[in-house]
């Protein structure tokens, strides 16, 4: 029931809608795509959904079955040496590829939701042209169906090519990747030599709580980018106002000229400055070098060979890529806060400390509570900073595959590409994205910038 007392109605589906208001050429749609478009003289349209229904049933009947079966078994003969009675000598016998089969599987299911989409089109076309022809309306023909296209749905027209590229080139790998974690897809599983098959859930309780060693590795590399992402986020949020703060007070001189200079570590690409500091942090680098002849230290620091000096390291080299990016935020944020709020803080005998307290945190976190966020999830996902400044080391036998700065996703990325632990590798890109998703969910309808969109308070 609604707020004012009336139950709410839902809307029709297509196919109800056929079955119960359609005509006997509605009906025939539901098997004959397009018969009804053709009857009341949409010849285009009807051809159009008639040759796409056509298309399809070719296709399962040629291919698209025996891929269906295909991703069900993943394959049943692999590649080997056999005997040949008639050479006389062993022969390379050809084997199934359990990685094609996969993608011909996933492929032939994005091609079933596309048809099931393009008949679902078709039945409500053949409503919306038996509607008109009822009301004694005009039915629109192939050149008006195109004049709408160009104005009233251009929207469309100008979405279905980018819409078409994302669906190929990132749902369907993404799908493919997904479903690879629920199979032991790795490096003793490699077709066409060694299929792989379908295991369920086994590589989530490998990697969660197996007692092994991935199980051993994962908890620990958890730890340390929950570590990671909440001081890279932090320090850089807290630098970056302060930055801008100090910036904005009106005793400060030059001040586009300050900007200007802290902006500079962003007009550098961060992959420049991160491989810049690795060779100035190592052993013999220009750091350990200078310190050295100033007499400050006798052994070298070691920056990025040590675990825990190495995660100080990479988070305080960070700050100079970081802050800069939340200085040129807030900087604008702290311009648009109304001065009356100070001015009436002031006369209530407020002092600077208070009214920033109790003003200026306030303003600015409600408008940049998004964008922490999404820094935190970016900083959980950021490869840059870990892989080209410290490769994920010091290396370790304690971890598999991974180093003790390794970060979930630089690890996701030795799996691999060094082990080929492909099963491995997306579960654990799933499980990434689960604590991502569910931490950003959470978090923001829990904030005032959700809750109270209008303004401030």
């Amino acid at each position: 029931m609604g707020k004012t007392g009336k139950k709410r109605v839902l809307p029709e589906s297509a196919v109800a809608g056929v079955v119960s208001k359609g005509d006997i050429w509605a009906k025939l749609s539901l098997v004959i795509m397009g018969i009804a478009n053709l009857r009341r003289k949409q010849i285009v349209k009807g051809c159009v959904f008639l040759f796409l229904e056509v298309s399809f049933l070719l296709y399962m009947a040629k291919s698209g079955i025996e891929a269906l079966k295909g991703m069900i078994t993943l394959g049943t003969q692999t590649q080997g040496w056999v005997f040949d009675e008639e050479l006389g000598i062993d022969v390379l016998a050809e084997g199934d590829n359990s990685m094609l089969l996969l993608l011909w599987g996933v492929l032939c299911l994005f091609v079933i939701v596309a048809f099931v989409m393009t008949w679902r089109a078709n039945l409500k076309s053949a409503l919306e042209v038996q509607e008109l022809e009822a009301k004694g309306k005009h039915i629109p023909g192939f050149i008006d169906d195109v004049k709408t296209y160009l104005d009233a749905k251009f929207h469309r027209t100008m979405l279905a090519l980018p819409m078409l590229g994302v669906l190929a080139f990132t749902v369907m790998p993404l799908v493919y990747m997904i479903l690879v974690a629920f199979t032991n897809y790795d490096n003793t599983h490699q077709p066409p030599g060694n299929l792989f098959t379908w295991i369920g859930l086994d590589n989530f309780g490998t990697i969660l709580g197996s007692g092994g060693l991935i199980s051993q590795t994962f908890w620990p590399v958890l730890g340390w980018t929950i570590t990671w992402a909440v001081f890279a986020t932090l320090l850089n949020y807290i630098g970056g106002i302060l930055l801008a703060l100090l910036i904005n007070r009106k005793s400060v001189k030059f001040k586009p000229f300050w900007r200007t200079m802290f902006v500079m570590s962003i007009a550098i690409p961060s992959f420049v400055s991160l491989l810049v500091m690795k060779t100035m942090l190592q052993p013999d680098g220009a750091v350990n070098v200078l310190l050295k002849s100033m007499g400050w230290i006798k052994e070298s620091i070691p920056f990025l060979t040590d675990a825990t000096m190495a995660k100080i390291t990479i988070i305080v080299v960070n700050l100079w890529i970081g802050i800069p990016y939340t200085m040129l935020i807030t900087s604008g944020i702290l311009m648009n806060i109304p001065e009356s709020l100070y001015e009436a803080a002031r006369v209530d005998g407020a002092n600077a400390s208070v009214m920033f307290r109790k003003i200026t945190m306030p303003y600015v976190i409600f408008v940049t509570t998004p964008y922490l966020i999404t820094q935190f999830i970016g900083n959980i996902n950021n490869f840059n900073v870990i892989y080209l400044l410290s490769g994920g080391g010091p290396s370790t036998l304690d971890y598999y595959q991974a180093g003790k700065t390794d970060l979930l996703v630089t690890w996701l990325y030795k799996l691999t590409v060094s082990s080929k632990d492909y099963s491995y590798a997306s579960t654990i890109g799933i499980l990434v994205f689960v604590i991502s998703a569910v931490f950003s969910l959470l978090t923001y309808r829990r904030t005032s910038a959700y809750n109270n969109e209008e303004a401030f308070q």
